[in-house]
């Protein structure tokens, strides 16, 4: 007999046999919970992208002079050769610090309160970022880059684990996209940020300093907010306590459960063992190359192609809007069509693949609208991205082993993104960054191949259990005693 502590908090409020629910409750609290956690998450998320995404602004707007980010290597040539080895390696500090800080930080919101953890941490963060404005030379950002990914780290695992407690199988999708599509949201709402604020001139600090000041503020509250998050369904306090039961007993058959605080090391021995688990979080890696070089370089990029750089920074706007737009598509089809994720993330790696070609291999005169237009449909990649977000957190049951495969996958998502910058090598402009390219249609060629592989041993796995005829209300017992997908024959994988 399993101890309470090593059960999911469902198993105090509800009993171990199914009970039959009222329907309009249910739509009732799906509602509430959408209203009350997509919003949040969506404003959360934002915050992230546009932590990150600040740097490409703020390179062309000041701050890659004011902090010495590059460095002319060759004064005898017109125009002057010139590395930007520097702001690569700022980008990818970013990202050291996710990977330093993914581990710790989730194992204090997995053994401890939620909201307390999470929010606690995002203040901190928010007051990082502001202290971007007291930075004065690159080894400084370099040291304030680290720190902010450290912090920053705890909200996406934290939202993956989050969502997947509130909500069906069938449902997730479709919210994990929701929150998610703040990337390209926010890249356009960004862009014109950036633009606002690259316009200031003749006042105390530079435009750069102002935008660090202006987001750190944001975020510092938003993380006030997050204080009051509860630790699950069982205790949300925008549900009443019919709504509470439900909210627990409709999850029973999707035999996720919804929270168990206690670290359970043999599920994540299992999660180090499991193929399926090193698939997903490898293809995260994969996809996220291109994020790295677009998030700290996108507009510098852009400028090359013969554009200003006040333009550059809105041309980010088509880019975010293909990101918005494709991740909310493929989190909306599939609501309405079972079994479809991989086959949508094999289908948005193509445009990527095109885009790339596209940019590389045209022409790059004064406004040139090949190259434009190969990078505004890079933006594919972020309905890949949020597929494989989505794929770790419906195809994975047992608390511990969650959040291991949710750390695991932002561990790729930083190896991804350190790459990327790392890709982009100043003195190949004139052949259009070959090895940034390359690089990306390989990775994206790799991400429909994995597709494919994921694709069968799911469906072959499904079968094979198809095929015992367990009994389905021996499964209604122990859909809360936080059974690992592998343990739990009465589970099933999405695919």
């Amino acid at each position: 007999m399993k101890g309470s502590d090593e059960k999911d908090v469902a198993a105090t409020l509800v009993p171990e046999y199914a009970q039959t629910w009222d329907k309009n409750v249910e739509r009732r609290l799906v509602r509430k919970t959408d209203f009350i956690l997509i919003p949040l998450m969506f404003v959360g998320y934002s915050l992230v992208y546009y932590d990150k995404a600040i740097l490409g602004g703020a390179t062309v707007f000041g701050m890659r002079t004011d902090l010495a980010l590059s460095v002319v290597v060759d004064p005898t040539t017109t125009p002057p050769k010139v590395s930007t080895q520097r702001l690569s390696w700022a980008t990818s500090l970013f990202y050291f610090g996710m990977l330093a800080g993914l581990f710790p930080l989730t194992y204090l919101f997995q053994r401890f309160d939620v909201g307390k953890t999470v929010g606690s941490v995002v203040i901190i963060w928010g007051a990082v970022a502001m202290s971007t404005a007291g930075v004065t030379d690159f080894r400084g950002l370099y040291a304030q880059r680290f720190f902010l990914g450290f912090m920053e780290s705890i909200v996406p695992t934290a939202f993956m684990v989050i969502i997947s407690g509130y909500y069906t199988q069938g449902e997730q999708t479709w919210r994990q996209c929701l929150w998610y599509s703040s990337t390209g949201g926010m890249t356009v709402i960004g862009a014109i940020l950036n633009f606002g604020f690259a316009h200031i001139h003749g006042a105390a600090l530079a435009s750069w300093q102002y935008l660090y000041l202006f987001a750190g503020a944001l975020t510092v509250l938003f993380g006030i907010v997050l204080l009051f998050l509860p630790n699950s369904p069982a205790d949300a306090w925008w549900f009443t306590s019919e709504e509470k039961v439900v909210a627990i007993e409709r999850l029973r058959r999707g035999q996720l459960g919804t929270r168990c605080q206690k670290i359970k090391w043999e599920q994540i021995k299992e999660a180090l063992l499991d193929i399926r688990v090193w698939i997903i979080t490898m293809m995260m890696g994969i996809a996220y190359v291109i994020n790295g070089a677009i998030s700290g370089f996108g507009p510098l990029i852009v400028s090359t192609f013969g554009w200003s750089a006040y333009d550059a920074l809105l041309w980010q706007m088509p880019l975010g809007g293909i990101c918005f737009v494709g991740i909310l598509l493929v989190g909306y089809l599939s609501l309405k069509f079972r079994n479809i994720r991989l086959i949508m993330l094999a289908l948005n790696c193509l445009p990527v693949i095109a885009g790339c070609a596209m940019i590389w291999k045209s022409s790059w005169y004064r406004k040139a609208a090949t190259p434009i237009a190969g990078y505004s449909i890079l933006g594919t990649f972020a309905p890949v991205t949020s597929l494989v977000v989505s794929l770790g957190m419906v195809n994975v049951a047992g608390n511990s082993k969650k959040s291991f495969t949710a750390a695991a996958t932002f561990t790729f998502y930083c190896v991804g993104n350190i790459v990327g910058p790392q890709l982009i090598v100043t003195e190949t402009v004139g052949r259009h960054y070959p090895r940034l390219w390359e690089a990306i249609i390989v990775c994206y060629a790799l991400l429909v191949v994995l597709s494919a592989l994921l694709y069968f041993m799911f469906k072959r796995e499904n079968s094979r259990r198809d095929a015992l005829n367990l009994d389905r209300e021996e499964g209604d017992k122990i859909a809360f005693d936080d059974l690992t997908d592998k343990q739990n024959l009465y589970f099933r994988y999405a695919y």
